[in-house]
């Protein structure tokens, strides 16, 4: 659909099509393509893997492929995960351990603190929000590219503030993210160039204009059928039929992508990236996959429709960077996985499948504490939901203190859908994890997302397949952010013209990335401030390594 929307943007900036040959593998790459798929789990990739036709078939096939990556810790949210990708350090290093944090000391009435925002901005509140880099503590690839060699551009475009901004990092040279139904916007007092003017009128005009819906590929016809989430609400079926000028439905469907795509590929062409003597960067989030997975799961119609979309337009992105002779190198992964509604797992052989008790909520469990220690009335536990970190009121004296903490530890322990709970003193004297992601225990899996200045004083883990969304009628219907594999795991793919394809099995972590593509470009990493490791993506003798 917006294959003719691309071409005539493009056409504006494209550059001569180039003959394009494999480069050596000792030569370093023009220009680093790092795609950021949010909520494309493992379960995904390989569900529909057997139908890719077009840019994801060639990353599968033609590339070096970890079908079992880890976004290794607890707090699998799209800010702590996008902050993972290109810095090579778990949340426990970047600092980004939720999409949102509690600052109790905080002198405004909304203690939320929002991972992308600059919460010292007069009047900023999470929800109403300066956009900014502050709260990321490490330097992405494209930061440390640019202080090695100031020449170095660095692009960071995506369909959320938070994966473009974690991506991009504090020194890229231009970020953008869709601000709503007027397209590409960036961070506060950036004026809109010419070229994101175009893409922000093709924008508009395609959301004023309906569309009937996409065709069902064969693939998908099995997964057509209607579940019932309550009130007369069904998902499953969908097509993403829009009528005019609905963003909400715009921005939950393949046609967000698409325009990032655009986006993304546009500025390639006029900023001459991987033109020059330097290597180049963009970071690309691809947000869709996210939005139609909260709205309708993971596993009807709708998630199969886009993920024939997006196989779809990464070929066409690929082809257009093919047309123009650049020797580039690719990296495809996911912030996180996903889980599906928990009313179609019941029906899919999971009668296990459920929601969370409402008594779970922060809310609740403040009622109760106090209704046991002697504090009704007052806000003991803060927290963004029924799951995650939670904060205890720091009014209160030391005892009152210890009594909160110890009737909050002993209402979710003794809850029938909670996993565990653990003390923020518990997860401090935890060693760093180190060794296979997929071994490592709940704890160890804590530790990795555990910041002592933002995490909580409570960390809640509930159950596998507890879905932490008690209404699905008032808002979205499925979710992630648990630590178990299902919204761990994520494919973690590497691509370059005219490399010897292979398929490695064994678990590594997003957090692998940056060092792999740092040793491509021959970019030294100092000692200590990294978690990841080097990958080797030589088949066979050789070794990319070898000169990091």
């Amino acid at each position: 659909m917006f294959r003719k929307t691309a071409a005539m943007l493009l056409a504006a900036c494209a550059m001569p099509a180039l003959a394009q040959t494999p480069a050596p593998a000792s030569t370093p790459p023009k220009l680093i393509v790092a795609i950021a798929v949010d909520q494309f789990s493992a379960d995904l990739f390989a569900e529909y893997r057997q139908y890719y036709s077009g840019g994801l078939k060639r990353l599968a096939q033609q590339g070096a492929v970890f079908p079992k990556g880890f976004q290794s810790h607890a707090a699998t949210e799209t800010c702590p995960g996008h902050s993972t990708i290109l810095t090579g350090g778990r949340p426990s290093r970047t600092g980004i351990i939720a999409n949102t944090w509690f600052d109790l000391k905080a002198g405004r009435d909304d203690k939320a603190v929002y991972c992308a925002e600059d919460e010292t901005q007069p009047g900023s509140s999470s929800g109403d929000y300066v956009a900014s880099p502050a709260h990321l503590k490490v330097p992405t690839l494209g930061g440390r590219m640019k202080a090695a060699n100031p020449a170095t551009r660095v692009v960071s475009v995506a369909g959320k503030d938070r994966a473009a901004i974690m991506m991009g990092g504090p020194t890229a040279d231009q970020v953008w993210w869709v601000g709503g139904a007027q397209g590409f916007v960036s961070y506060k007092g950036v004026a809109i160039p010419p070229l994101v003017a175009r893409i922000n009128d093709a924008f508009t005009q395609r959301l004023a204009t309906p569309n009937p819906g996409f065709e069902l590929p064969p693939q998908c016809a099995a997964r057509d059928f209607a579940v019932n989430i309550g009130d007369g609400k069904t998902v499953g079926t969908g097509r993403f039929a829009r009528a005019a000028g609905d963003f909400k439905a715009f921005r939950a469907s393949p046609e967000q992508d698409a325009m990032t795509l655009v986006l993304a590929a546009a500025a390639i062409e006029s900023m001459s990236l991987g033109k020059q003597a330097q290597t180049d960067i963009i970071s690309i989030g691809l947000s869709a996959t996210d939005h139609i997975g909260h709205t309708y799961g993971t596993e009807g119609t709708e998630s199969c429709i886009q993920i024939d979309r997006l196989d779809r337009e990464l070929g066409a992105f690929f082809d257009r960077l093919d047309a123009d002779g650049i020797d580039y190198a690719v990296v495809l992964t996911a912030d996180h996985g996903g889980h599906d509604l928990p009313e179609r797992h019941q029906e899919n052989a999971m009668p296990m499948a459920s929601r969370v008790d409402e008594a779970l909520t922060p809310k609740a469990l403040s009622a109760a504490v106090g209704a046991k220690t002697g504090l009704a009335g007052r806000k003991l536990i803060w927290g963004d939901g029924p799951a995650g970190d939670l904060y205890i009121d720091i009014g209160l004296t030391a005892p009152q203190r210890a009594a909160v903490e110890a009737e909050t530890l002993k209402i979710l322990r003794g809850h029938p859908q909670v996993q565990a709970a653990y003390t923020k003193a518990e997860i401090a004297a935890t060693p760093a994890p180190t060794g296979a992601p997929e071994s490592w225990s709940l704890l160890q899996e804590a530790r990795a997302s555990f910041d002592p200045q933002r995490s909580g004083d409570i960390l809640l883990l509930l159950k596998p397949r507890v879905t932490p969304i008690v209404d699905p009628t008032k808002g979205y219907v499925a979710t992630h952010g648990s630590p178990w594999d299902y919204d761990r795991r994520v494919p973690i793919l590497f691509w370059r013209k005219g490399m010897r394809p292979f398929e490695q099995p064994l678990g590594v972590e997003t957090v692998d990335i940056m060092p792999t593509l740092a040793a491509l470009i021959h970019l030294p990493l100092p000692a200590g401030e990294i978690d990841g490791r080097c990958l080797d993506i030589i088949a066979g003798d050789g070794d990319s390594c070898a000169g990091k």
